[in-house]
């Protein structure tokens, strides 16, 4: 008698179980690729966005750059626009009057012994300064605003302080290569260096030897209005100017409520009113001027 056993029904139980098995695995295995594949997705989809995010960074610094240079201060010495001596040297009488002594904080103040300073029989100004310096970028505003009450400037320039000092590339104008004629006062302008440092103008002899007695630390900028007279350093601070360009700077001296007016025009009037006192006051619509006696 042949004995049959329970071998069979076991053996394919555990072929089926042995394939379930199999197809867990490989299902297991699918789903591991797919979460790979997805990750790899998530991951490019990740590093595309930070490259986009790079570009546009990138985009807005350059924007930033070019617009940054498209308002830069920054000139080498040239001439001045037209509309820049226009506005500078005809501020209104009523800007003038409204705006005083202004915040100027540096008036010309007396020599204790002086030595008259003339030319051609007319109360002399001497300008000493350097276009790499901020304070005097600030105080020739005023210069020019205040002188051109008395007479007429031809040739300025237009250039700005160095990159390098305090108050960085403050717009500003030069006296290199300018002249002036008035029928009350006589004026020399010495720009010493240019905004790099590299010399530009000497002073003669003469004005060296009053230079040194009047300024002995050498600072500028320094002027002499008549030998009777002297300011040295800025008016106002230079702050004021910054960022502002030479266009922005003169149309702004047309508004007595704008700090740059107050500043510029504030320092003109108390130099014209020390020139007033050279001058016999004489304009007497310059000298008489309520802006001026109220910056005297």
């Amino acid at each position: 008698m042949t004995s049959t056993g329970n071998n069979g029904p076991q053996d394919g139980s555990q072929s089926r179980s042995q394939a379930k098995a199999s197809r867990r695995e490989q299902m297991r295995q699918e789903m591991l690729r797919q979460q790979a594949a997805a990750r790899r997705k998530a991951q490019l989809k990740t590093a595309g966005g930070v490259a986009l995010v790079v570009v546009v960074i990138a985009a807005i610094i350059v924007a930033v750059v070019l617009n940054t240079r498209g308002n830069d201060t920054k000139a080498p010495s040239g001439p001045v626009a037209s509309d820049v001596v226009a506005a500078v040297t005809g501020v209104p009488s009523s800007t003038i009057d409204a705006v005083g002594a202004g915040t100027s904080n540096n008036p010309p103040v007396a020599v204790k012994s002086p030595t008259p300073l003339t030319a051609d029989g007319k109360p002399r100004v001497l300008y000493v300064g350097g276009e790499f310096c901020p304070y005097c970028a600030a105080e020739r505003w005023s210069v020019v605003n205040a002188l051109s009450r008395f007479g007429t400037f031809s040739n300025l320039g237009q250039t700005s302080s160095s990159s390098a000092d305090v108050y960085p590339d403050t717009a500003t104008l030069s006296f290199h290569g300018a002249s002036y004629t008035s029928d009350y006062l006589s004026f020399t302008g010495a720009e010493l260096t240019d905004r790099d440092h590299n010399p530009l103008d000497t002073l003669s002899a003469e004005d060296e030897s009053t230079v040194g007695t009047l300024n002995p630390k050498g600072s500028i900028p320094f002027i002499v209005y008549g030998g009777k007279f002297t300011t040295s350093g800025a008016g106002y601070d230079p702050q004021v100017l910054q960022g502002k360009s030479h266009q922005q700077i003169a149309d702004a001296l047309k508004d007595p409520s704008s700090d740059i007016t107050k500043a510029i025009v504030g320092q003109a009037n108390q130099i014209t009113a020390a020139l007033c006192q050279l001058t016999d006051q004489k304009p007497a619509d310059v000298c008489g001027a309520a802006g001026v006696k109220a910056a005297a």
